[in-house]
């Protein structure tokens, strides 16, 4: 009855969402089921890791991350620094095409990254890449990058997923519309997006690595709703989902044609709280609001054990994390504080998030238990272009009308620097970056500054510690839960991976045993 149940719920999800049979027929086209819609496919106009992951089937960058979080050179065979780390000179790799037929080469690293820095194309990855003063082209296949400052953690930027390299001749012919027909030099070719339904890509038969894609397509398609993406699977109409639903995941686990898979992550969930406005400018009240809410009971109720309560602002398993301690769940010390702030009987309030199942469900368990210390707290699910619009792409923050905002951010460097300044530091609120909190405190912008202008790695671990015990202390957020990665796959799927970031690595993707 349970088999029959979610085959009629999967060709009930294939319906609605317009699944095309043709496709779903070609043995090697791949159905990625994924949790929200794509805001945009121009990696360096997104701030989404989903885009972002999308974006790596077609593009790539000098380097990369693999599927552990490890740095490697992808594109760029080596580099030298000079200057007290002031210039980096890369040797890229030779004989590599985009997808157009054009020559990836120096000139056309230039391009790319003359196009983020410039402050006028107003992209939302300027802000990563501010730190370039210039891009020189030295031969066909050197290329030197000039910093403002001394940056150290530069590679691991390069390895972001929004550092990629677009084809300067589909640049110069789609301008802004880049986005909706990319050219890069990755394993797939990009060939539709239909909004909201999905993007589909389909073998490079002249990629660079011989022998590989093996697969012939892919298909990402958003489904928001677990219940649906969990059919999908169960009944063969996808073949990898994530995040995992779990809810559901005993009963995909005994599914012998599906893995289960599940392991360490540097996701955070939280919940910003907009220090601009009152009564969130208060700290005793951003405080009250951590005692008030069962972090354990979270990871229990809403992720069913596949995650933990944040031991700070920065998961553990970012290089310079520490544990900064937890505000343990303590309903009476947050009334004590509420009444001390003046709200003793609470207030009113809104609760902003995504229009997902696992941020719905989230932000009912954050409503129950605010409540339960007076604060009311009305919830409003937002679309992916709502959320942009309203929380993203604010010009002042007198302007922002964001009071608490449940969401999540990983740290796709691998490092502390992108896990902290563009939450934390005072020059990342909206529209630049995603300190949705309107947070600013000098002396944590001077530690985060500090940490990037040394090489010295103990010096950088006391700055990132120090910045991370001021803004556990100030609380801009409540610190929620490191979610833990957490997918479902086909059995006879190979080679996709869920990073610790949360992002996908399917360089070796193929199927097995056909």
């Amino acid at each position: 009855m349970k088999t029959k149940l979610y085959a009629a719920l999967a060709l009930a999800a294939s319906l609605a969402l317009g699944l095309a049979a043709p496709a779903q027929a070609q043995e090697k086209t791949a159905v990625l089921a994924v949790e929200n819609s794509f805001a945009s496919l121009d990696p360096y106009d997104t701030n989404v890791t989903l885009d972002l992951s999308v974006c790596k089937s077609f593009y790539q960058g000098l380097y990369t991350f693999d599927k552990d979080l490890k740095v490697t050179p992808q594109l760029a065979d080596s580099y030298e620094t000079a200057k007290a780390g002031l210039i980096y000179t890369f040797k890229l790799k030779k004989g590599i095409k985009f997808h157009d037929g054009s020559d990836f080469n120096a000139a056309a690293v230039k391009a790319v990254f003359d196009r983020v820095t410039n402050p006028e194309n107003k992209l939302k990855r300027y802000n990563l890449f501010s730190n370039i003063d210039s891009s020189t082209v030295i031969d066909d296949y050197t290329v030197k990058i000039t910093l403002k400052r001394p940056f150290s953690a530069f590679i691991n930027q390069l390895a972001h997923p929004s550092a990629v390299m677009i084809s300067p001749t589909a640049l110069a012919k789609y301008g802004k519309q880049i986005g909706m027909n990319p050219v890069g030099t990755g394993p797939f070719k990009f060939v539709e997006w239909k909004q909201p339904d999905y993007v589909k890509v389909v073998r490079n038969d002249k990629y660079w690595k011989a022998g590989w894609p093996k697969v012939d397509a892919i298909i990402w398609r958003p489904v928001g709703d677990s219940n649906t993406r969990t059919a999908m699977l169960q009944a063969g109409e996808a073949h990898f989902t994530a995040p995992l639903p779990v809810e559901q995941a005993d009963g995909l686990l005994q599914n012998p044609k599906l893995d289960v898979i599940s392991g360490p992550g540097i996701f955070a969930q939280y919940l910003s709280l907009n220090t601009q406005k009152k009564p969130f400018n208060d700290v005793r009240v951003r405080q009250a609001i951590n005692y008030a809410i069962n972090k354990e009971a979270l990871a229990k109720v809403l992720y069913k054990g596949y995650a933990t309560p944040a031991d700070g602002p920065l998961p553990i398993g970012v290089e310079y994390a520490v544990k900064t301690g937890r505000y343990e769940h303590n309903p009476a010390k947050a009334r004590d504080l509420l009444k001390a702030a003046g709200y003793p009987n609470g207030f009113e309030t809104e609760l902003w998030a995504a229009n997902t199942s696992v941020a719905q469900k989230g932000t009912q368990f954050l409503q129950q238990q605010l409540a339960q210390v007076g604060i009311k707290a009305k919830i409003t699910l937002m679309e992916t272009g709502q959320r942009v619009q309203q929380i993203e792409n604010v010009q002042k923050p007198e302007d922002a009308a964001v009071r608490m905002y449940f969401a999540g951010w990983s740290s796709s460097t691998g490092e502390a620097d992108w896990g902290l300044r563009p939450l934390f530091a005072t020059e990342s609120q909206p529209p630049k970056l995603q300190n949705f909190a309107y947070y600013s405190n000098p002396e944590v912008d001077d530690l985060l500054y500090e940490a990037l202008g040394t090489a010295d790695r103990e010096k950088k671990a006391r700055a990132y510690a120090r910045a991370q015990e001021i803004v556990h202390k100030d609380a801009p957020w409540a610190f929620l839960v490191t979610r833990k990665v957490a997918y479902a796959k086909a059995k006879n799927l190979k080679g996709i991976y869920q990073m610790p970031d949360n992002s996908f690595y399917f360089e070796d993707i193929e199927f097995s045993g056909k």
